[in-house]
């Protein structure tokens, strides 16, 4: 690993052309409605990175995006869901179609194989899925996992969980400064372990900070600039997923979404020429959905909130 204490900003078209390429296995940032990385989703599907694997926990619109574009291979997480908007429907058309491989797992066990990856470790020992029908407990090797007995007790099996190391990980945070050193405030999940794990990491971010401010609390650093290769401002960068301390999620915007990946077909196609393939950038995507009446409600919202 070099990544080196130099300015890593650059815009999310020179990110993705960099570092995430055709048959990329791709960790994915957030979960369900929250604090998804949703530009750099878009600009994945704007340059047709095809034949991903996508990995990471509980994913959502940002991996639905990819899969619906049919640029998804295979997926390994928990689940793929929207949270009350329902589950991610082109991933589960595909699944349903048999056009996607699917490699279930619980969200403790594929944090463990992050967990693993950043360790350096080839596997990481659980007795998470023991008990389901996500593995067998005969003892059957998958790419994934082994279960064995445990070496010190008869009687007691283990489930060896493969390291998961991407070879990208996209991320979309509160704050980073120009070197890579990032701020995710709540809820953080996988994301760290997944960082460390990854081969290349790319934060989008609401606004870069003076390295001052960082020096200022190096506690406050979820993920320092050694596991980072790209900072991208990128304001309502989770949209239409919410960003804590900044915005709520925008229910319509997210019903439209799920409404047109039900349908499928033509409408989806349309939704992907709309707002994507006919959106030179992320912005010109939010300049098509968001008004400032809109955004200013968004963020009302959420000041709300933390009232």
């Amino acid at each position: 690993m070099d990544r080196k204490f130099i300015e890593k900003v650059m815009t999310a078209s020179e990110a993705v052309e960099q570092f995430v390429s055709s048959g990329s296995i791709v960790g994915i940032g957030g979960q369900t409605i929250g604090r998804c990385s949703m530009a750099l989703a878009h600009e994945i599907v704007r340059q047709n990175k095809q034949n991903l694997i996508l990995v990471g926990c509980s994913m959502s619109i940002s991996m639905d995006l990819m899969v619906g574009a049919g640029l998804v291979s295979r997926t390994e997480c928990g689940t793929g869901n929207v949270e009350s908007f329902g589950a991610t429907m082109r991933w589960r058309r595909a699944v349903e179609e048999g056009k996607l491989e699917v490699r279930d797992f619980s969200h403790l066990s594929m944090a463990f194989r992050f967990l693993a990856g950043s360790l350096g470790l080839p596997f990481m020992p659980t007795k998470s899925m023991l008990g389901t029908d996500l593995i067998s407990e005969s003892g059957v090797n998958s790419d994934s996992y082994i279960v064995m007995d445990n070496p010190w007790q008869n009687n007691d099996p283990v489930v060896l969980l493969k390291a998961l190391n991407p070879d990208v990980s996209i991320i979309h945070a509160q704050k980073a400064d120009k070197y890579g050193n990032v701020v995710i405030e709540g809820f953080k999940t996988h994301e760290i372990e997944m960082a460390k794990a990854s081969t290349h990491v790319l934060v989008t971010c609401e606004e870069i900070i003076d390295s001052d401010e960082i020096r200022s609390d190096p506690s406050l650093t979820t993920i320092p600039y050694i596991y980072v290769d790209a900072v991208i401002l990128q304001k309502w960068g989770g949209y239409p997923t919410s960003v804590y301390h900044h915005y709520v999620h925008d229910a319509d915007h997210i019903s439209l979404y799920q409404k047109v990946a039900r349908v499928g077909g033509m409408e989806y196609q349309k939704y992907l020429d709309d707002y994507v393939y006919g959106c030179k950038n992320f912005d010109e995507y939010l300049s098509k959905v968001l008004d400032s009446s809109s955004k200013n409600s968004l963020i009302q919202e959420m000041d709300s909130l933390l009232e």
